[in-house]
C-alpha cells in the first residue's frame, strides 16, 4: 500500500483540535528557525489558512519540505500535549497546510525592500544556501545562486521519493524564486575559489556546498562496496535481484535499505556495529524500516570483503560487546556471510572545519557537517545575518 504523505482533511482538522495554545511557545522556542506553529495553527484553526501559510514561510522558505522530513526531535520534543497522551504531529500539520492551501493564485508574496545595489553570491542550492539566499533577499541584495549539481536540492536528493518528492522541493524554490528578478539560479557550475567571485561585482559570498568527505571503512576489498551518495542519487543503476548488504545505522543508511528493498532485492540486510538503541534514525525511520522488512543485525562490525567466484560478495564480520563503555570486537567471532549483490557502505561523512574570512561565511553542512534540514536552515539564516553585518559595519 502506497504510504499518504500528508494528513487528510479530516486528520489535519483532528490534528489543530488538539492544541493547547500554549503561552510560552515551547514548539516555538525549540524551533531552529523559530517557526510558531502556535500562531499558525491557531490561524488554521479559525479557518485563516492563507494567515497560516503566511505564518510558515516567514521565516522558512522550505516549509512544505521541512514539514515532509523534519525529525520529532524539536517542535514535536517540546509539545505539551505529550504530557496528556501525545504530542501534536507539527511537521505533517505543517506540511498538510502548505499542500492544500498555498496555491501560486493566493500565495503573497514577500516584499522586498528597495534593491541596495550590492550582490551576493551564495553557492550551493541546498537548504542553507536556499535560506541564506531568502534571507538576504529581505535586506536588498541581488543574489546568484551557484549549483554545481543539475538541480537544485543537495542532499535532499539523497532521500526515497517515497518519503519526499522531489518535486516538492522545487515547489518550495518556486515560491520563493518565481518571477523573482532579485534571484539568479546558475546550475551545473561549480565554483572551486570563493574569493574569485569577488572579481565579478559580488560583495559577499556564502558557502554552502554540503558534506564531502564521506567516512570509509578502512578494510581490504572496500572497493567492492558502493558508496551511499552514488548508490541514492543513481540507484536505479542498480537494480538486481538478490541480497543487499548495507553497513551502517543511521538514517542515510535507513534510505539505503529501503531504497534497496523498493528496487526489487529480496534481502535487504543491514550491519550496525551497536545496538537499536543507539541507531541515529527518526520514529520514521524505524517504522519504515519495519514495514519493508528490513533486517537488522546489531553488535557486529564488517572487517572485510571479498569477492566469490560467481561474482557474488561475501561480508566477514565480527561480533561486538561494550567493556567499560568502550565498544571492542570479541575475538574468535569472524565469520562469512556469502552471496551478495550489492554492498552499500553507509557510515556518514565528516567535515572540514573551515573558517570565515572576509565577506566569506560557510553555512550548513560544510561548517557544521551532517545535519537535519532545519539545522541547516537555521544556519543558511544565520550566514545571511553575519554577512551582512559585516558588509554593513
Amino acid at each position: 500500500m502506497e504510504k499518504k504523505l500528508y494528513l487528510s482533511g479530516a486528520q489535519l482538522k483532528a490534528e489543530l483540535s488538539r492544541c493547547l495554545q500554549c503561552k510560552n511557545k515551547p514548539c516555538m522556542n525549540a524551533c531552529p528557525v523559530n517557526c510558531n506553529p502556535q500562531e499558525f495553527i491557531g490561524h488554521a484553526q479559525k479557518g485563516e489558512y492563507q494567515e497560516a501559510v503566511e505564518s510558515i514561510t516567514r521565516y522558512n522558505p522550505m516549509g512544505q519540505t521541512c514539514g515532509l522530513i523534519c525529525p520529532e526531535t524539536f517542535c514535536m520534543k517540546a509539545c505539551l500535549r505529550s504530557n496528556l497522551d501525545s504530542p501534536i504531529r507539527i511537521p505533517s500539520v505543517q506540511a498538510a497546510i502548505l499542500e492544500k492551501y498555498r496555491t501560486k493564485e493566493n500565495y503573497k508574496k514577500q516584499e522586498y525592500p528597495k534593491l541596495n545595489g550590492k550582490k551576493i553570491a551564495v553557492i550551493g542550492a541546498g537548504p542553507a544556501g536556499i535560506a541564506a539566499s531568502s534571507s538576504l533577499l529581505k535586506y536588498g541584495y541581488e543574489i546568484d545562486v551557484y549549483e554545481g549539481f543539475d538541480k537544485i536540492g543537495g542532499a535532499l536528493n539523497l532521500i526515497p521519493e517515497s518519503r519526499l518528492p522531489h518535486e516538492v522541493i522545487n515547489k518550495d524554490w518556486s515560491f520563493l524564486a518565481d518571477g523573482n528578478e532579485r534571484i539568479h539560479l546558475h546550475l551545473g557550475i561549480s565554483i572551486q575559489d570563493p574569493s574569485s567571485l569577488f572579481k565579478k561585482g559580488f560583495c559577499g559570498v556564502i558557502v554552502a556546498t554540503g558534506e564531502s568527505n564521506f567516512i570509509n571503512l578502512g578494510i581490504e576489498g572496500e572497493e567492492y562496496s558502493l558508496a551511499y551518495p552514488e548508490y541514492l542519487r543513481h540507484h536505479k543503476r542498480y537494480i538486481l535481484e538478490g541480497n543487499a548488504a548495507i553497513i551502517g545505522g543511521g538514517s542515510v543508511a535507513a534510505d539505503c535499505a529501503v531504497t534497496a528493498k523498493q528496487d526489487g532485492y529480496e534481502n535487504v540486510e543491514m550491519f550496525v556495529r551497536r545496538r537499536i538503541s543507539d541507531m541515529r534514525v527518526t520514529n520514521n525511520d524505524r517504522q519504515e524500516l519495519l514495514e519493508h522488512n528490513i533486517d537488522i543485525t546489531t553488535m557486529t562490525r564488517v572487517v572485510k570483503i571479498s569477492k566469490q567466484e560467481n561474482g557474488l560478495l561475501t561480508l566477514h564480520t565480527v561480533k561486538t560487546r561494550f567493556n567499560n563503555g568502550h565498544l571492542e570486537d570479541i575475538p574468535n567471532t569472524e565469520i562469512p556471510r556469502p552471496d551478495f549483490r550489492l554492498i552499500i557502505k553507509a557510515l556518514g561523512s565528516t567535515v572540514t572545519p573551515k573558517q570565515d574570512s572576509n565577506k566569506i561565511i560557510f553555512a550548513g553542512d560544510c561548517k557544521n557537517g551532517g545535519s537535519t534540514i532545519v539545522e541547516a536552515l537555521a544556519s543558511g539564516l544565520d550566514a545571511a545575518k553575519r554577512l551582512h553585518q559585516q558588509i554593513t559595519q
